[in-house]
């Protein structure tokens, strides 16, 4: 599924000159499959852009089209189906739960789509080293375990791309290496590519385009 970004400019930085290697107010599409970086300092538009790809921002001009669709004239049915099948994302501010627990953070979504199966969960949650808070509520984790939480909730249904907003900001370099193997290994289950915002201290993992904002 390629994304293709036509002049897109978010409303909010309308009235600001972009540069010309920025994503905005360009012609960038990025294909099928592949893992893209973008960095951008804070308040460039990193956020809205996860957005926007995910339908919660709509004040934009120009066109954004997947695999030849453009976003702007899906129904409420159609966003539903795409971000159900062919998006997952993991937000800046992760929307965890926190009264529910590790385990029923992830079985929440999971129940939803059984992509994966409850012991195939564990084995996650034990992967980036939080089996023994499996039954503790996410409130009472730190940022960085919440992080690991976010992200392997993110993955527990069918993708095409998966929208990573700042995904490592509160994680160490081996906890960052450990979330970057699981996400590429899922990735490469379901033939899916990975966008990454990042204010480009934290990613060390390789890539195949970099985009400026």
């Amino acid at each position: 599924m390629d994304i293709h970004f036509n002049h897109v400019v978010p409303t909010p930085l309308s009235s600001i000159r972009q540069n010309e290697n920025s994503l905005w107010n360009q012609n960038v599409i990025l294909e099928k499959g592949k893992k893209v970086v973008v960095e951008a300092s804070s308040g460039s538009g990193k956020s809205t852009l996860i957005h926007l790809l995910f339908g919660i921002r709509k004040d934009y001009t120009g066109e954004i089209r997947v695999d030849g669709q453009l976003l702007s004239n899906f129904s409420n049915t159609t966003w539903s189906l795409y971000r159900k099948n062919k998006v997952a994302i993991v937000f800046q501010d992760l929307q965890l739960f926190p009264q529910l627990t590790v385990l029923e953070n992830l079985q929440l979504k999971n129940d939803l789509t059984n992509h994966f199966t409850r012991e195939e969960l564990i084995t996650l949650i034990a992967q980036v080293g939080l089996f023994e808070k499996l039954n503790v509520k996410c409130g009472n984790l730190s940022m960085g375990q919440q992080q690991r939480v976010a992200i392997i909730r993110a993955i527990c249904q069918p993708f095409s791309w998966l929208l990573l907003d700042e995904p490592f900001s509160h994680l160490d370099t081996k906890n960052a290496e450990i979330c970057m193997g699981l996400i590429n290994k899922a990735c490469e289950n379901q033939q899916a590519g990975w966008v990454l915002t990042t204010l480009g201290k934290d990613v060390t993992c390789s890539f195949d385009q970099l985009i400026s904002i």
